[in-house]
C-alpha cells in the first residue's frame, strides 16, 4: 500500500489529518482481516514550495523540511496513526529517480530538451484512463502546481518535468542529465518501484492528486514496466470549511495543531470517520461539538469497562457485532455505520455506569464484559484507542523486510560520512529516520578498535501501547 505525503513546506492541515486518518484506519481493518499490510508514504522534500519558503523565512532549504518533518509527526501521534513501515523522501532516492528517468529516456517515452526532461504524454495510449480526461481537451499536462518551466522546449504543451534544470541560488543535484532537480510525479513512480515493486495493491491520496499526479504516476511507471501500477486506486474526498473548499487564500485554513488545541484529538479523527471517505465533508464547529459528545460516550464506556473489568477476561466476544462490522467496512470501508455499530456497544455501558454512580448494583457483569471487549477491538480497529493486538506488518522476520536490509546499510553508510565531516546534524536525522522504521544504531569499538555501526531491528516497531486514549 502507497500513499503519497506530504511536502514539507507547512505545518498539516485539516485535509492532511482526514486523508492519514482514513488511510491509518484501512491499513488497521486489512491488518484486523488478517493481511500482512506493508504501508510506504513518502515526503516530498524538495519542491518550489520549500525552496519559495525558505527563501521567504530566510532559511536554509533543509532546516524548513526538518522542522515541518517534526512537527508533523507529533501532528499524526496526536491523531493517533501509525508510522508507516517506510517513509522514503525524495532526496534519498535520486539515483534511483534518476535511473528511472534514464529508463523513460531509452524507451523514448521521455526527452531531453537543454537541462531539462520532459515525458511525452501522447506516446502513452492510456493517459487519461484513471481521470477520465482526454488528452486532446487538455491545454496543459504539468502539475496544477506553479511551475516555471519553459514551454517552448516542449515538443508539445502536455509533456511534463521529469527532471528541471538547475536555476541561480536554488538547491540541485548532480544527475546523469545535469546539476537540478526531480519533477514531482516522477519520484512516487521511482518509490513504489524501489520499495514495493512494479505491481502493488493499493495506491491512495487526496481527490486533487487524481489528476494530474496519479494520471501521470500512470504513465511513467506501466511505459517502464508494461504491467499496471496498482490494482486499486483510492481517494479521499476535500473538508469544506463552512461549505467553502479550505483554502489559505479564503482565510479558513486550519492546521491540525490549532484544531487539537480546542478539541480531543480522537473527536476530530471520530468526526473524519463519521462520512465515507470519498464524499466531501463540511466542517464547522457545531459538526466537530457533535463529534466530540459523540467520542465522550465511546471514552467513558472504554473506561468503565477498564475500570470495572479489569483483569478479566472472556473469549466469547459478541460475534454477530463482528460480523456485522465486518460487513459494512468490506463495503468499500464504511466507516459510518461501523460507528453506529460502536454507539451501538457503548451506549448500554455507559448507561449501566451512571446506575453505578448513583448506588445500583451492575446486572449480568458477563455480558457487559463482552459488549466492553467487544466494543475496545472495534475501536481500536478505528484507531479510537491505541492497541497492540493488531498485526500492522507481519512477523519481523517476514521477507517483506529482506529488501529493505541494503537500502539500510546505505544510510548507515551515509551516516558515517557525515559523522566524518562533522556533519552531526545530519548524521541524527539518518539515525532519527532508521528508529522511526524500528531500525537500531549501535556504535561500537571493533577488535581494531575502530568506530563501528551495528544495527537491528525492533521486535515490533510498531506496536503501541493498550492504554486507552
Amino acid at each position: 500500500m502507497y500513499v503519497c505525503g506530504v511536502t514539507v513546506y507547512d505545518l498539516s492541515h485539516l485535509g492532511h489529518g482526514r486523508a492519514y486518518i482514513v488511510w491509518d484506519t484501512v491499513r488497521r481493518y486489512l491488518a484486523w482481516r488478517g493481511y500482512y499490510v506493508t504501508y510506504v508514504q513518502n515526503f516530498t522534500d524538495i519542491d518550489d514550495k520549500i525552496i519559495r519558503r525558505a527563501q521567504e523565512e530566510n532559511r536554509d532549504w533543509r532546516e524548513v523540511v526538518e522542522t515541518n518533518i517534526k512537527a508533523y509527526w507529533e501532528d499524526m501521534e496526536a491523531l493517533n496513526i501509525l508510522k508507516p513501515d517506510v517513509t522514503p523522501r525524495a532526496t534519498e532516492y535520486l539515483p534511483d529517480i534518476s535511473a528511472f528517468i534514464q529508463g523513460l529516456v531509452d524507451k523514448e517515452y521521455a526527452y531531453r530538451a537543454k537541462g531539462d526532461v520532459y515525458y511525452r504524454v501522447r506516446k502513452f495510449p492510456g493517459y487519461g484512463k484513471l481521470s477520465g480526461k482526454n488528452p486532446d481537451q487538455l491545454r496543459s499536462g504539468a502539475s496544477t502546481r506553479v511551475e516555471e518551466q519553459q514551454t517552448a522546449q516542449k515538443e508539445d504543451p502536455l509533456d511534463f518535468a521529469l527532471w528541471k534544470d538547475a536555476k541561480p541560488g536554488e538547491p540541485s543535484f548532480e544527475s546523469p542529465f545535469g546539476s537540478g532537480r526531480p519533477g514531482w510525479h516522477i519520484e512516487c513512480s521511482a518509490m513504489v518501484q524501489k520499495c514495493l515493486g512494479d505491481s502493488i495493491d493499493i495506491h491512495a491520496g487526496g481527490e486533487d492528486l487524481q489528476f494530474p499526479h496519479h494520471e501521470n504516476e500512470i504513465a511513467q511507471s506501466e511505459a517502464m514496466t508494461g504491467k499496471p501500477l496498482a490494482k486499486y486506486w483510492m481517494h479521499n474526498g476535500f473538508i469544506r470549511i463552512n461549505s467553502e473548499k479550505m483554502s489559505k487564500s479564503l482565510g479558513n485554513f486550519t492546521t491540525i495543531r490549532e484544531l487539537i488545541k480546542h478539541y480531543d484529538p480522537m473527536a476530530f479523527r471520530l468526526f473524519i470517520l463519521q462520512t465515507h471517505y470519498r464524499a466531501p465533508i463540511d466542517f464547522t464547529d457545531t459538526a466537530l461539538e457533535a463529534a466530540a459528545k459523540g467520542w465522550e460516550t465511546i471514552r467513558d464506556a472504554l473506561l468503565f469497562g477498564e475500570q470495572e473489568f479489569s483483569g478479566m477476561f472472556s473469549d466469547s466476544s459478541l460475534s454477530s457485532y463482528r460480523e456485522r462490522f465486518q460487513e459494512v467496512m468490506d463495503d468499500d470501508f464504511n466507516t459510518s455505520e461501523a460507528l453506529a455499530l460502536l454507539f451501538e456497544l457503548a451506549k448500554p455501558l455507559v448507561k449501566v455506569r451512571n446506575v453505578k454512580v448513583h448506588g445500583g448494583t451492575v446486572e449480568n457483569p458477563e455480558g457487559l464484559m463482552q459488549e466492553w471487549q467487544t466494543l475496545k477491538e472495534l475501536a481500536g480497529v478505528l484507531g479510537l484507542i491505541k492497541v497492540t493486538n493488531i498485526n500492522i506488518s507481519g512477523p519481523s522476520t517476514s521477507s517483506l523486510f529482506l529488501k529493505f536490509d541494503d537500502d539500510i546499510k546505505e544510510q548507515i553508510a551515509l551516516r558515517s560520512k557525515a559523522k566524518a565531516e562533522k556533519n552531526f546534524a545530519e548524521a541524527d536525522r539518518i539515525r532519527n529516520e532508521l528508529k522511526a522504521q524500528g531500525i537500531v544504531l549501535i556504535d561500537k569499538k571493533g577488535a581494531d578498535g575502530n568506530l563501528e555501526t551495528i544495527w537491528h531491528r525492533e521486535e515490533d516497531p510498531t506496536a503501541l501501547s493498550a492504554h486507552v486514549h
